[in-house]
């Protein structure tokens, strides 16, 4: 038997990045559209990762391919909404990193949604898995979950 997700609550995260809703993102029952979900993850952690400057994209000699996603919805998210979209690291392995992030309506204390994705950190050339480099390393430990 599963256990059923909980919230998080935003203290969880120790780095977030604010996002505006956009009227496109709304579907037909008059909220954020799952897909956009997803999107929100990797721009939150894309943008972390290059505002600490430990990716270069998409120039760098290393990328992240996201290998496994997934999320769970709480409440609903509605343009003109601001969402503050928490990251924070589960675990950094040898060449994979597993992201958690929650998404959370402006003023919310407890995430409307959450999941995770994980990244294995591939040469861009060949496309095969390498050694998460040291300096990321280093500066993912800055959010790794306690």
């Amino acid at each position: 038997m599963t256990t059923k997700p909980t919230a998080s609550n935003r203290a969880d995260y120790p780095h977030f990045h604010v996002l505006q809703t956009r009227w496109m993102d709304n579907d037909v029952y008059g909220h954020v559209n799952n897909v956009v979900y997803y999107s929100w993850f990797d721009t939150a952690v894309n943008h972390f990762l290059m505002e600490k400057q430990a990716l270069t994209i998409p120039n760098g000699d290393v990328i992240g391919l996201v290998i496994e996603t997934h999320c769970n919805y709480f409440a609903p998210v509605s343009f003109p909404d601001m969402v503050h979209v928490g990251v924070r690291v589960a675990n950094i392995g040898n060449s994979s990193v597993r992201y958690e992030v929650g998404i959370f309506r402006e003023n919310d204390v407890t995430a409307a949604a959450q999941g995770h994705f994980i990244h294995v950190y591939v040469d861009a050339a060949t496309r095969r898995p390498v050694k998460v480099p040291d300096h990321m390393r280093t500066v993912l430990q800055t959010i790794l979950r306690a």
